[in-house]
């Protein structure tokens, strides 16, 4: 259990609003926040989870009217007392409130501190607190979902077993090792092998679930390039449901880049609208151009768009020799106009997805985002039950725990003694326990939760 002191903090944004929450953890909050607090009954008497109706006084002053909430330990999220007071939500009376509880004895929570109680005391373990982190942050309504996922124990679980069943096949060799009259290895290495494959491969599924998961976490860095006039703006209007960007018949209006977030089938897009690639003399135009070539590399996906009423020229033939290597799609775009350019020409020029598109009839609109999603979760985004890993520290863990695994594969191979195995699969242990922090470093654990907002 974690011995603390008694910490506080603004657990809401720190904007004039109907309510503002303080939250009081630690063995004084009860005692704390009765010094201070004026009701029907005093605090220390009243059950738990239950909330109580009141005024906060500086000394004989009235400083605002409250609801309290009492919970207390273990049962809240840190397992310790803690209140939550539910004030009127100016900023002022927020920081007087919080001024009175450190003068009492409370201290202002740390960045996470809250979270990283909960973690030191048993309430949740630290892939769950990281998830915690995710889902404060999230941006898409799947982001939400998977972290939602991963603080309801799913990956815990997974690790957990795992983890379960290297110790076994651990303590079976040191067993056998140590007592070889009760427990015989003959036969066992090709055993183990079939075991580490069984193991890799739910490794190998995790693993593989975090390209896609760090797009459902950071959103599609979604680049719109095409020659002047081709139509970019207007996508990005298109996209966005609002006149994001000037869109006219003069080419060159965009000179820089723009950028939107929006939400498509519930990921999130990060969409940048680009000047129009063209040779110009015009200096400023020659910058947005420069800015929207170097910003090729950094996009996960780029939107080609093409002026389907007018041949192709070099400046097309420029951009696509640019983009070949990445993820494309090709719109074909003013469809409502009549065709100079087929859909079939240019895949068969490119070999790349190509989607007729209109800004004006929305047509191809519904086509242009089903395709987005499938190129980059093949239709596993929208099952409930596919678990994404989101965070780099737990992917880099993970594929840690995978080499130790095939170390043991290469020393089975190798015919090497059984407590070689042992090495390997401890490490493999410990890699995987560094994802729920039974393993975890202190300096790692204050780094992780210092990301954490003060509330939390």
């Amino acid at each position: 259990m974690y011995q603390s002191d008694t910490i506080c903090a603004i657990a809401t944004s720190m904007n004039s609003s109907g309510i503002g929450i303080i939250r009081v953890s630690g063995e004084e909050s009860i005692s704390i926040v009765d010094s201070i607090f004026r009701g029907k009954n005093k605090l220390a008497e009243c059950e738990t989870h239950t909330i109580q109706y009141g005024h906060i006084y500086d000394e004989e002053e009235l400083v605002d009217e409250v609801l309290i909430m009492i919970m207390k330990g273990p049962r809240s999220y840190t397992t310790e007392d803690t209140i939550e007071i539910d004030c009127h939500g100016g900023i002022l009376i927020l920081k007087k409130v919080l001024s009175l509880l450190i003068k009492k004895g409370a201290r202002i929570a740390e960045p996470g501190e809250f979270t990283k109680r909960a973690f030191l005391n048993g309430r949740i373990d630290l892939s769950e607190a990281e998830s915690i982190m995710d889902l404060i942050s999230s941006n898409s309504e799947l982001a939400m979902k998977n972290s939602i996922k991963q603080l309801s124990g799913s990956l815990n679980k997974i690790i957990v077993d795992l983890r379960d069943k290297i110790l076994y096949e651990t303590a079976y060799i040191e067993s056998a090792l140590d007592d070889p009259e009760h427990y015989d290895l003959t036969g066992y290495p090709e055993e183990l092998s079939t075991k580490v494959n069984n193991m890799l491969d739910s490794i190998n599924d995790l693993i593989d679930s975090f390209n896609s998961g760090h797009i459902l976490k950071e959103g599609i860095n979604t680049l719109i390039l095409g020659k002047p006039n081709a139509g970019k703006s207007s996508l990005l209007n298109t996209l966005s449901r609002r006149e994001r960007a000037i869109v006219t018949d003069i080419p060159g209006t965009t000179r820089d880049t723009l950028e939107e977030q929006i939400t498509i089938n519930g990921v999130a897009l990060n969409i940048i609208d680009t000047a129009g690639i063209r040779e110009t003399d015009d200096v400023v135009e020659k910058i947005g151009v420069d800015k929207a070539i170097d910003s090729i590399d950094d996009a996960d996906l780029i939107l080609f768009v093409i002026d389907s009423s007018r041949p192709l020229d070099e400046n097309d033939e420029f951009i696509i020799n640019k983009i070949i290597d990445k993820k494309v799609i090709i719109l074909l775009n003013k469809s409502d106009l009549v065709s100079k350019i087929s859909e079939e020409e240019i895949y068969n020029k490119y070999n790349k997805p190509v989607i007729s598109f209109s800004s004006v009839s929305l047509d191809g609109l519904k086509t242009l985002e089903s395709k987005i999603t499938d190129m980059f979760f093949t239709g596993q985004v929208k099952s409930d039950d596919t678990l994404y890993i989101t965070n780099s520290r737990q992917a880099g863990c993970l594929s840690n725990a995978k080499n130790s695994l095939t170390n043991v594969l290469t020393s089975i191979e190798n015919m090497m003694p059984e407590d070689f195995f042992s090495i390997d699969l401890m490490d493999a242990y410990n890699y995987l326990g560094e994802i729920t922090g039974e393993t975890i470093e202190d300096d790692l654990a204050n780094k992780i939760f210092s990301e954490f907002c003060m509330g939390k």
